[in-house]
């Protein structure tokens, strides 16, 4: 029997094919245009020979496509489709689904749930309202671990030593110390959400609350990048209570405990 070592890594044998393929998707999911044949191998340090049959086969099985007018490689959805398949993200997924698509119809605002994945948010589900004007993020998109909402809401109830790991790995952003992400995620830990000005973009409240799964564990986030109105009839507080409400919702689906409901007194700091 094939044993592993402590880093993960095969203790006796290795699958350099496999490995130059995982090599090739993981450069291109950093790549939004796309990259040439000869600027992969240079990143790779192989020979375009050896990248040229790679690529054959990941076209071949749909996970990579060429540019017919660029000749430059992109990553195709099927890997994130892929991942869809797994048991945690489609349970998740399809619970989530009509929450959130009856959530944005009373609301009037975007919402997208986020899991945690390699250090990073990535956004599993995303729904926008009927409504024109709308903020939203798209489906599949990676943020930073610490300037998501959804991250830090999620990690506020994670268990001490994963966040010791991650605050040992993951660059802090700038100007922030990690006592004071300590400090931001026990107030969010202690309120049960998030309500807070948005990391990307002015004039954007984020409202977060975190999704348990049964054995207590935060596995996701619900988040509306709420997006302020003239004309909205629905207030802030309205809203805020609606996202936090349907976070329970989702959290009691999958046989986890909720967060208490949304404080009122709570006023976001708008810039």
């Amino acid at each position: 029997m094939n044993t592993l070592d402590p880093e993960g890594k095969s203790a006796r044998y290795s699958a350099p094919a496999l490995e130059k393929g995982l090599d090739i998707i993981e450069l291109l999911a950093l790549e939004e245009r796309g990259l040439s044949q000869s600027e992969i191998a240079r990143a790779m340090n192989r020979s375009v020979g050896e990248i040229f049959r790679m690529l054959a086969v990941l076209i071949k099985r749909g996970y990579v496509a060429q540019d017919p007018d660029t000749d430059r490689y992109t990553l195709t959805t099927k890997l994130f489709a892929v991942a869809h398949q797994t048991p945690l993200i489609k349970r998740l997924t399809a619970l989530a689904g009509p929450l959130m698509r009856k959530l944005t119809a009373q609301i009037n605002q975007s919402a997208h749930l986020g899991i945690i994945s390699d250090d990073a948010v990535l956004i599993v589900g995303q729904v926008d309202p009927p409504g024109h004007h709308v903020m939203s993020i798209r489906l599949g998109a990676r943020i930073e671990l610490w300037r998501a909402s959804s991250g830090r809401v999620i990690l506020a109830f994670t268990d001490e030593e994963r966040l010791d790991e991650l605050f040992a790995r993951v660059p802090l952003p700038e100007g922030k110390t990690e006592a004071q992400l300590r400090a931001e995620l026990a107030e969010i830990r202690r309120r049960g959400h998030e309500v807070t000005d948005s990391f990307t973009a002015r004039g954007i409240v984020n409202i977060a609350a975190p999704v348990f799964d049964h054995t207590g564990h935060s596995i996701a986030a619900l988040t509306v990048p709420h997006l302020e109105r003239f004309d909205d009839p629905v207030t802030f507080q309205t809203c805020a209570r609606q996202v936090i409400d349907a976070a329970n919702a989702l959290s009691h689906s999958l046989g986890g405990p909720t967060v208490p409901p949304y404080d009122a007194a709570v006023v976001p700091s708008r810039s």
